[in-house]
């Protein structure tokens, strides 16, 4: 191996022989350092593969055993998946390869220093409840729209004044389409006064407020069959708010790691610089409310600076496409 410290059967040799030693954590590296190595294996001669075929089974046990190993000691320590600690659940997670690390990538702007947290926790968001208590008359309200389909417009429409670059098929799809009470900051009233309870039950929500910007408050209908690729938010100082009102079974959502399934009445906020996509594999319509949100982490200073900053970007003239939600 000094000769050449990446030759692969020299590697899974000395792995061979420290598990041999009893040594199966340290062999270990040396399976994965080999396996690293051969890439895709293209080239590679048969007896070789069957032997990198052995030393990822060799290593997959080993790490089996090791997760056993954390578990039981663990599990004495007072570790419990279901009551303990999430973020201490998802470093054994990542450590161990069950899941990867997903960070928040704004597309234009990053406020830092803020929490990397894909749903935000239910406990920092009080209001919350009271959105989903009125859940049936935010239904009715919904069903009376519609009954007008044409209301309903496709959520990425083609801009005259930005670069229309199509991200799968998604600009001027109606799989994907959206009827907005606010919009860009702007109420739209001739859809806002026939949803008085929609936006009651608003009222006391910390909506982010950007003249010309946000808040942007919504029904989003996504088609039986149809999917929201996986994409990224533009800014992340703000919550995107999901309130399922017509939400059939197999219609499902996720972001970073995490994969939830919509329920009719069971609201969640969630960071949409993490990557997220959605899917309904249901046979029906799925169409919820979605409302945006100021994280609870920021200021009332830091609010005012942030929109302010937007409002001196446009008064010179380069903002920036919609920020969507």
């Amino acid at each position: 191996m000094q000769a050449n410290p990446r030759d692969l059967r020299a590697l899974i040799a000395k792995a061979d022989a420290l598990t041999g030693l009893g040594d199966g954590r340290t062999g270990a590296s040396f399976y994965s350092l080999a396996l690293r190595g051969a890439g895709d294996g293209r080239g590679l001669p048969a007896d070789l593969i069957a032997e990198l075929r052995r030393a990822q089974a060799a290593a997959q046990e080993q790490a089996r055993r090791f997760e056993d190993h954390l578990t039981q000691s663990l599990a004495g320590a007072g570790f419990d998946t279901a009551k303990s600690s999430d973020r201490f659940s998802l470093s054994l997670d990542l450590m161990a390869g069950r899941k990867q690390l997903y960070q928040q990538e704004p597309l234009f702007y990053l406020f830092p220093g803020l929490p990397q947290i894909q749903f935000q926790p239910r406990d920092t968001l009080p209001w919350l409840s009271a959105i989903e208590d009125a859940t049936a008359d935010i239904r009715t309200e919904l069903e009376a729209l519609l009954a007008e389909p044409g209301l309903f417009r496709p959520y990425v429409e083609k801009r005259a004044d930005r670069p229309n670059t199509d991200t799968d098929g998604m600009i001027d799809n109606p799989d994907w389409s959206a009827l907005f009470l606010w919009k860009d900051g702007l109420e739209q009233p001739d859809i806002a006064r026939r949803c008085p309870r929609t936006l009651e039950a608003l009222a006391e929500v910390p909506l982010c407020r950007v003249p010309g910007r946000t808040p942007s408050i919504l029904f989003s209908r996504l088609k039986a069959g149809a999917r929201i690729p996986a994409h990224h938010g533009l800014i992340n100082t703000r919550l995107i708010c999901h309130l399922p009102v017509i939400a059939p079974s197999g219609s499902r959502f996720r972001v970073g790691n995490d994969i939830r399934e919509w329920r009719e009445g069971e609201a969640w906020a969630f960071d949409d610089t993490i990557e997220h996509e959605a899917r309904n594999d249901s046979g029906l319509d799925r169409t919820i409310l979605i409302f945006d949100v100021w994280k609870p982490e920021l200021t009332d200073e830091e609010r005012d600076l942030v929109a302010a900053m937007f409002q001196a970007i446009d008064g010179y003239g380069a903002g920036g496409p919609a920020w969507g939600v």
